[in-house]
């Protein structure tokens, strides 16, 4: 447990500091208060990050199975309250704010969903916690926990973030197939969730249908919704093989790059630090994603196992598609990078799921 303890430790606390410099980097040159404060936010948010990690590490994650529809219902309560007081920024609608800060519910929900859901599809008795899902019909084992996903996913869709509502349904095709419900029904869902898809074209919104288009061209709209995107892709390339250094980028330095301190941290980085540079960032973030496999390989009790296994299917799916957005692979969905990325709702989120994951492992080695 104690290796398993210090190699997130480690891993997670470089990719932040990592993330510290690209968000100084990108902003330090612009005009005011604000900007100029935001790296030292992230540093404090990082802070707290950290001291999360440390408590929820020490902290029995079987005690996450008795407050499981708590921190659901919780999660719900706090996305409805969105949807009444959220204050908007960029056209969303996706934050409360409490005092100082900004909190969203979005990056905590989908840490509460995995968490349900590891104890749906699991049973507890006096001496373990087995998995409850193989005597499931199609009813109980796909219908209902499909509902449970689908209200907060429908919630976050309609903030609008469409990035966190489908990395929830993601994550629960997931864990069916971690599960021993029946492949059949898993197969099922999946085409009563395809068949439809053209007919939802007609209830996306304007800017998400626009950005779908420039996923396939960007060069449709070059100054307008491939705009992002584009410059993301020239930022990238134009780092080379070792990179521009520190400070020294274009796109970013320059701002031609929009959200290069959020969405897009992933170019800056690789603007200035180059093929090598990426290179070392994407192999922490598997070196941290293998560790929480790791640790759900070798766990036997099962509400543990899931939820290890779905807060490292959680991250490896916000990694990748946040990657690959940067790239021109995906579409552009608002979807943040992990501990790299800036905004203290994501940090913090992942932080705790991390916390989870040590005291999995440290549970595991007590029993």
């Amino acid at each position: 447990m104690r290796n398993s303890f210090i190699r997130i430790l480690i891993i997670a606390l470089v990719i932040a500091l990592i993330g510290v410099l690209s968000i100084y980097s990108s902003t330090y040159q612009k005009e005011g208060a604000l900007w100029q404060d935001i790296y030292k936010r992230q540093i404090l948010w990082l802070t707290i990050g950290l001291v999360c990690f440390f408590l929820i590490s020490g902290f029995n994650y079987r005690k996450l199975w008795d407050a499981s529809y708590f921190i659901y219902g919780l999660a719900l309560f706090f996305l409805f309250l969105v949807v009444s007081l959220g204050i908007i920024r960029l056209g969303a609608q996706r934050w409360l704010k409490f005092a100082w800060f900004n909190f969203q519910p979005s990056e905590f929900a989908k840490l509460a969903v995995i968490i349900f859901l590891a104890r749906y599809f699991s049973r507890k008795s006096a001496s373990d916690i087995s998995l409850l899902s193989g005597k499931f019909g199609i009813f109980r084992g796909i219908v209902l926990p499909f509902v449970f996903v689908a209200v907060p996913m429908f919630l976050v869709i309609e903030q609008p973030d469409l990035g966190s509502g489908l990395m929830l349904l993601l994550a629960f095709v997931s864990l069916l197939y971690l599960t021993d419900v029946r492949l059949k029904y898993i197969v099922v869902l999946l085409t009563l969730l395809l068949v439809p898809l053209p007919f939802l074209w007609n209830f996306l919104r304007p800017y998400q249908k626009d950005r779908l288009l420039v996923f396939l061209n960007p060069n449709i709209d070059p100054l307008g919704a491939g705009y992002t995107v584009i410059q993301s892709r020239i930022a990238i390339g134009s780092g080379g093989f070792f990179g521009k250094g520190w400070l020294s980028g274009t796109q970013s330095q320059l701002y031609f790059l929009p959200e290069s301190h959020t969405d897009f941290i992933f170019a800056t980085f690789s603007e200035q630090w180059g093929f090598l540079g990426s290179v070392l960032v994407i192999s922490l973030y598997y070196l941290l994603i293998r560790q929480g496999f790791i640790i759900a390989k070798r766990t036997q009790d099962s509400f543990g196992k899931l939820l290890a296994y779905g807060i490292s299917i959680l991250l490896a799916l916000q990694v990748f598609i946040n990657i690959a957005m940067n790239m021109g692979l995906a579409p552009v969905v608002g979807l943040p990078l992990p501990l790299m990325s800036y905004g203290g709702s994501s940090i913090v989120a992942t932080f705790i799921a991390l916390g989870i994951l040590v005291n999995i492992d440290r549970t595991r080695a007590v029993f």
